[in-house]
């Protein structure tokens, strides 16, 4: 969802009316038009190509860092003024007059990725090919065989999230774009045995310890000239951050290796040097907030930052140093600037399970800080914004879905239609904080369970960074009722090292990631069994994904007391196989600390016999074979060592399956799972 700075379209993507109705697996593009409060659907793939066919492979590779699993219009850009819309099907370009509702193809050098149109909306810049171009006349920017131009490598998109590498300069006359060098960094092979005729793909994979991609950026103009910018790339290689707006030129946020220590720098786009606008320093790890670096009409800087002295912990927002935000909030990302030049910001303010929406003031000169709730109500609320329009997203324990409030000049212009399924039932999870440590908890009962009845208890698990699972919003809670209806009592803990808290509670883990979290997830299990009885904790399953199927894995290997059987999909079994900048974040360089990178691996643990018989606790491993973000080695040498000591496990291959099981593959899997823990737990 976007809107132009001028307040005019609001565009989200979603299934249309009627035709395949909410279970329609294709985005569609809408416009929602703030003057009249109407909305008309300005892009359909269904009528733009008989047949989509397959993604280009650099299309899929962004879907796949983006989490999208929907087919059809994946994303779109706009020009300054909203009047018109660029987006791919296929690999193929289309522009959408947004005044007319005309929608045509453009033609292009070849299969297109991330089509940006310039501010003033006359031309589209796209990527193909690994060469940056611009379109009407279609033209070469800059392109280099074996260098990747106007695209994020795979760690800015997967670890910092930055998902773009090329951006327009405010009058449409030049772009400032990364050129990106994967060279030096290893090649690993993916490939799905189920299909042998196929050829196997290389990857570029920059492991725990191993070279990293060279970025580096670079202003072109569309007449062939070139400046080089210059800053530390040796001290400072991670470009985690790039604004460029019309007041002032681009801001770009730096950091080193082991993300302890950042610039925010400023950059002359005539010249290409840079100037230092802030320092950002911890002695575990830097965390920007998403929406900074960018300007404030008084020409100050906005950043994120923490504020860590004279008894607060807070994360909040600075201009040139000077504070925006009270300690109490703890910031999550800055939504907008509107034109009164307030910020639109995603907060939270002292209860993790909520956000809500506060408009910042940033005059200079201020005596006090000046933040304003704008929203009320429990629950997560996300917002949008642009000149003096703003779009509230509110999701709720109350009600299914999100609904979405258009609000213009500060009165209620209409809402959006959601087009969402309605569940048929509405999750009731008992939110609260236990232990000393004030652990966000939720407990999920069968909608007919009888008090007094004992039940096998689910835990439910990420716990891992840059993610909250206990949130007042039902769509976190539809999933975990099905399993509780099943005949569990699920348990959900955000543990420390997840964020909403305050920064001491999200970087505790540093170098100590396993026993900090493992060790919450225990004592929130059993602080929960002390306040409800009805927890059975002689039968206990732990399941999750990803950073959550490492931890099951570790629940049942390193606490077979605690936890008596385990799913663990698509888990890091070896940190030293996972990739750098994530890796390396929370447990340094590999040859710095072999002993850390031991204590995190499942191998290690797998290959130790179990002291008793008992002990040896069920996994079922689950994986995709075509993962490019934790790939299968993880679960295949996983499976080799549990074999090797003689642990019980059993493994789901997911042939063509990337590190996203979706649609109809996930409800089978949700089924098999069911099924082994119930065995497992004699239930």
């Amino acid at each position: 969802m976007r809107i132009s700075y001028a307040g005019v379209p609001l565009l989200p993507r979603r299934a249309r009316r009627g035709g395949g109705g909410p279970e329609d697996p294709a985005d569609r593009l809408y416009v929602f038009d703030v003057p009249t409060g109407t909305e008309r659907l300005v892009a359909d793939p269904a009528t733009l190509l008989a047949d989509p066919g397959d993604l280009p492979p650099e299309e899929a590779a962004l879907r796949e860092r983006l989490r999208l699993s929907a087919a059809g219009i994946g994303s779109y850009a706009l020009d300054q003024a909203a009047t018109m819309a660029a987006f791919t099907l296929a690999g193929r370009l289309f522009r959408a007059d947004l005044v007319t509702g005309a929608v045509a193809e453009v033609p292009t050098a070849g299969p297109v990725i991330d089509p940006r149109p310039d501010p003033t909306g006359t031309r589209i810049g796209y990527v193909t090919g690994g060469a940056l171009r611009v379109t009407e006349p279609d033209a070469l920017i800059a392109g280099e065989e074996g260098i990747t131009w106007g695209l994020a490598e795979f760690i800015a998109a997967e670890e910092f999230d930055r998902y773009r590498g090329y951006w327009w300069a405010p009058d449409g006359r030049s772009l400032l774009a990364a050129r990106v060098d994967e060279s030096r960094v290893p090649r690993w092979t993916l490939h799905d045995p189920a299909d042998p005729a196929s050829e196997p793909r290389k990857i570029a994979y920059p492991y725990a310890g191993a070279a990293n991609a060279e970025v580096t950026l670079h202003l072109l103009d569309l007449d062939g000239g070139w400046v080089d910018v210059h800053w530390d790339r040796e001290t400072y290689p991670y470009l985690v951050a790039v604004s460029w707006s019309e007041l002032g030129g681009p801001l770009i946020t730096v950091l080193r290796r082991l993300q302890q220590h950042g610039l925010v720098l400023a950059i002359d786009p005539r010249t290409g040097e840079t100037q230092v606008h802030a320092e950002l320093a911890d002695p575990r790890w830097v965390e920007p907030v998403p929406g900074t670096p960018a300007y404030l009409p008084d020409g100050r800087v906005l950043v994120g930052g923490e504020l860590a002295h004279d008894g607060y912990d807070a994360r909040c927002l600075f201009a040139d140093g000077s504070l925006l935000t009270p300690p109490s909030l703890y910031v999550h990302r800055v939504c907008a600037r509107l034109r009164d030049g307030n910020l639109l910001v995603e907060a939270s303010d002292g209860e993790p399970s909520e956000q809500q929406l506060y408009r910042v003031a940033t005059h200079a000169g201020a005596p006090v800080v000046d933040a304003r709730r704008i929203t009320s109500g429990a629950g997560i609320h996300v917002g949008a914004g642009g000149g003096d329009t703003i779009v509230v997203g509110a999701m709720s324990l109350e009600h299914a879905g999100a609904t979405w409030t258009v609000y213009r000049a500060g009165e209620k212009v209409g809402e959006v239609a959601n087009l969402a399924a309605t569940p048929p039932y509405a999750p009731r999870p008992a939110l609260e904080r236990v232990t000393d440590r004030r652990l966000p908890t939720g407990v999920l009962y069968p909608r007919q369970h009888v008090a007094g009845r004992k039940l096998p208890v689910l835990v439910d698990v990420y716990g891992g960074p840059g993610r909250q699972e206990v949130l007042a919003a039902r769509s976190k809670w539809v999933l975990r009722q099905w399993w509780a209806d099943a005949g569990f009592a699920v348990v959900v803990v955000d543990n420390r090292g997840t964020p909403g808290v305050s920064p001491s509670f999200e970087k505790v883990i540093h170098r100590r990631v396993a026993d900090v979290v493992l060790g919450d997830q225990v004592d929130a299990l059993h602080a929960l069994a002390e306040k409800h009885p009805d927890l059975d904790l002689s039968r206990v399953a732990m399941r999750g994904w990803s950073f959550g199927g490492w931890l099951s894995a570790l629940g049942v290997l390193r606490r077979p007391d605690v936890y008596h059987v385990a799913v663990a999909g698509a888990p890091v079994s070896d940190w030293a196989l996972y990739d750098t900048a994530y890796t390396e974040r929370y447990l340094g360089l590999p040859a710095d600390g072999p002993d850390a990178y031991a204590h995190h691996s499942l191998i290690e643990l797998a290959q130790e016999p179990p002291v008793r018989p008992s002990d040896a606790r069920p996994i079922l491993l689950i994986h995709g074979l075509v993962d490019d973000n934790v790939v299968a080695a993880h679960t295949l040498r996983l499976s080799a060592a549990l074999l090797a000591a003689g642990r019980p496990h059993a493994m789901i291959p997911l042939t063509g399956a990337t590190h996203m099981a979706a649609g109809g593959l996930s409800e089978r899997l949700l089924r098999l799972e069911l099924d082994f823990i119930r065995r497992a737990l004699g239930s």
